[in-house]
């Protein structure tokens, strides 16, 4: 007999502003900075009350893992630590603009957005590498977590892998095909049967 479907909401969001502001960090792990403050409890504040939380988990990095500390404290909420949903290593690109990065490689920094899977930054965790853990991490914890509503503040680049993987965006167009700006919410519905899991993105912004 078949069971009856299971739905799961999970709720991704993006990390605010941290310190030293835009640039490409990576696994340079700067906290937020007010402003990423100040955005992040905003954007929390602004969840419909009838959007409650189960649980929340969080990239170990500072700029994720303290907002999330706060919102688990706040709320009574079991926090849950994941490691594979740190963000993407950037290599010798780390701490660097886009306007640094253009003055020192040129036109690297566009083939980079135009195919990142065939142009990685020089000493940069490969895409393929980056994808395999991320959904390692979110298909562990959609199962983990079946039936629940959980906040999940992480990164730009995991972002862009779940909802790659969501909507079946080819993995070359996964960063220049999203934007994922600051504290941007993207809420994704899994429903669970007995043979299967169906992903479908609610909402994103």
């Amino acid at each position: 007999m078949a069971m009856d479907p299971i739905t799961t909401w999970l709720d991704l969001m993006r990390h605010g502003e941290p310190e030293g502001g835009p640039k490409f960090r990576g696994s340079q792990d700067d906290p937020l900075s007010d402003t990423g403050w100040q955005q992040m409890r905003a954007a929390v504040a602004a969840v419909a009350a009838d959007d409650h939380w189960d649980v929340v988990v969080a990239s170990p990095m500072l700029r994720c893992v303290r907002f999330a500390e706060e919102v688990a404290q706040q709320r009574g909420l079991p926090l849950q630590v994941e490691p594979r949903l740190r963000e993407i290593g950037f290599g010798d690109w780390e701490g660097l603009t886009s306007e640094q990065i253009l003055a020192r490689d040129g036109d690297r920094l566009s083939r980079f957005w135009d195919n990142p899977v065939t142009n990685t930054p020089p000493g940069a965790e490969a895409l393929e590498a980056f994808q395999q853990r991320v959904l390692a991490g979110w298909q562990h914890w959609r199962t983990e977590l079946a039936g629940q509503r959980a906040l999940v503040v992480c990164h730009g680049g995991v972002i862009r892998m779940i909802l790659a993987d969501v909507l079946g965006i080819p993995l070359a167009r996964s960063f220049a095909g999203l934007a994922v700006p600051y504290a941007c919410r993207s809420q994704v519905r899994i429903d669970h049967t007995d043979t299967d899991c169906y992903q479908s993105l609610l909402r994103h912004g």
